[in-house]
């Protein structure tokens, strides 16, 4: 019985170290995918964006991509044009 109280607890030293392991690496994972965030969101500031308007800015120029397609379409000549 007392054996069975050993193995029990080494597994649990084993299991908690792992834990602590998994725990190391993930706190470790958070920082540097705090610092990626910073620097983008650092970027997004230097070109004149506000961060949290960065989905409307995307949609705006999707829009724009889409009219400068369209303008560019209707002054080439009439052919078979496919769309992607």
């Amino acid at each position: 019985m007392a054996a069975d109280y050993e193995k029990t607890i080494a597994q649990l030293k084993d299991n908690l170290e792992k834990a602590k392991s998994m725990r190391f690496r993930a706190e470790a994972k958070l920082e540097q995918l705090n610092k990626q965030k910073e620097e983008i969101v650092n970027e997004i500031i230097s070109m004149g964006l506000e961060p949290e308007n960065i989905d409307k800015e995307i949609e705006k120029l999707k829009k724009e991509i889409d009219v400068l397609i369209s303008e560019s379409r209707e002054l080439l000549p009439t052919m078979d044009i496919q769309e992607d």
